[in-house]
């Protein structure tokens, strides 16, 4: 069952546990969690295990840190220039609007599984980490190429021999986040020690490239992160704030549900009953409506951000970089401005790459590193927000 912060509690014949308070992370990005002892029957008798095992692991207090980072961008580059030969646009109306001058497309025999893999090997290559170590794998993606998910297939392309737990997130833009906090929950709470973070999508498969209000947005990449656990004064998620809502119209403001196939209405009847076999659906293409999306990502973006540095004990003046999900420059500058951040400590990327799902804060991040901007020690205020609707903030040092 789960405790009162949020952690799981499992129940084992002829064990007992005695609860003693330590630190960790709870839904609300409060540090507070428990420490769990498990021992066997025989008085004294007390055995670590793996949090892979059958048995239950024992939880101590730890912190975490992001210790190597990689990206991945397919080789087409498609311009503004490009897209006004196939829409009714021109490169200043798109850059304007949206800040954005390039994006990269997936083509030809490149696909967003290999994007995830050198993305992730060149996260554990800036670490100097043995993949065979790993012991979970979480890929946050909206677009997998197999329906049941990328991660495993992911694990077995990085040669991982021990079989990590390998599993997606789906939370569209604001994936990597959540991405992010997960693996912390996982390593605070369920005694795991190093987990990858991939973000990846290939949101140009779900474009409508005759819409010119969606197809100058999007562009496809990997990023990825290596998180590892720490003692807990080397900490380096500080905080946090999710949140979610999918009441009323504000999620039919952005999506790409499922419709009909237009193949049912040829087949005709086959005078089975009715309703049955299930029609065959396929997803749209994305539906968005832009300025209720820059109404909701400007309203709700800072106070997640104040939220997560309030319970981190900062202000903005305390932090290095503002690094926010790279939607749109117009939407950037918003937040940057109401949060008092000047251009010079935002980072971004967005011209060059386009909105890539939740691989823009890891693909906007290993640029960041590998330029020399971001260092060692430096606090980052990160977003991510989008489809669902879905956003959240974590207050992150880097190494």
């Amino acid at each position: 069952m789960a405790n009162a912060s949020g952690f799981f509690t499992p129940s084992v014949p002829k064990l007992r546990t005695r609860i003693q308070p330590s630190i960790g992370i709870s839904r609300s990005g409060f540090f507070f969690s428990r420490r769990v002892v498990c021992s066997s029957a025989i008085e004294g008798a007390e055995k670590d295990v793996s949090p892979s095992g059958s048995r239950v692991p024992k939880l101590v207090s730890k912190g975490c840190k992001l210790v190597g980072c990689g990206s991945a961008v397919p080789s087409l580059s498609v311009s503004n220039d490009d897209l006004s030969k196939i829409v009714d646009t021109n490169d200043e109306w798109i850059s304007v609007r949206t800040g954005i001058r390039n994006r990269r497309v997936i083509s030809g025999k490149e696909s967003l599984k290999d994007l995830a893999v050198e993305a992730a090997r060149k996260a554990l290559e800036m670490a100097d980490f043995d993949p065979n170590d790993l012991d979970l794998i979480l890929v946050c993606t909206s677009t997998p190429e197999d329906i049941f998910g990328a991660a495993p297939q992911i694990q077995r392309e990085l040669g991982c021999k021990k079989s990590p737990l390998a599993y997606d997130i789906t939370a569209a833009c604001s994936g990597f986040v959540l991405g992010l906090v997960s693996a912390a929950c996982h390593i605070r709470g369920g005694g795991f020690h190093n987990v990858l973070v991939i973000g990846a999508d290939g949101i140009s498969r779900f474009v409508d490239w005759t819409d010119r209000g969606t197809c100058i947005l999007f562009g496809d990449a990997a990023g990825a992160v290596l998180v590892q656990a720490c003692d807990a004064e080397e900490d380096g998620l500080l905080s946090f704030d999710l949140h979610s809502d999918g009441e009323g119209a504000s999620c039919r403001h952005l999506g790409a549900p499922m419709s009909d196939d237009k193949t049912n209405e040829l087949l005709g009847s086959n005078g089975s009953v009715l309703d049955f076999p299930p029609k065959r659906f396929s997803y749209s293409c994305i539906q968005m409506n832009g300025k209720e999306v820059f109404r909701f990502a400007v309203r709700c973006v800072p106070q997640s951000i104040e939220s997560a540095l309030e319970k981190a004990g900062l202000v903005s003046s305390n932090v290095d970089w503002l690094l926010l999900h790279q939607a749109n420059q117009r939407i950037i500058d918003a937040v940057a401005t109401r949060l008092e951040f000047p251009q010079e400590k935002v980072i971004s990327n967005l011209a060059n790459y386009g909105n890539t799902s939740a691989a823009s804060i890891p693909l906007a991040l290993d640029e960041a590193v590998r330029s020399g901007k971001v260092k060692p020690g430096h606090t980052i205020a990160t977003a991510g927000f989008g489809a669902g609707l879905t956003w959240g903030s974590a207050v992150i040092r880097w190494g």
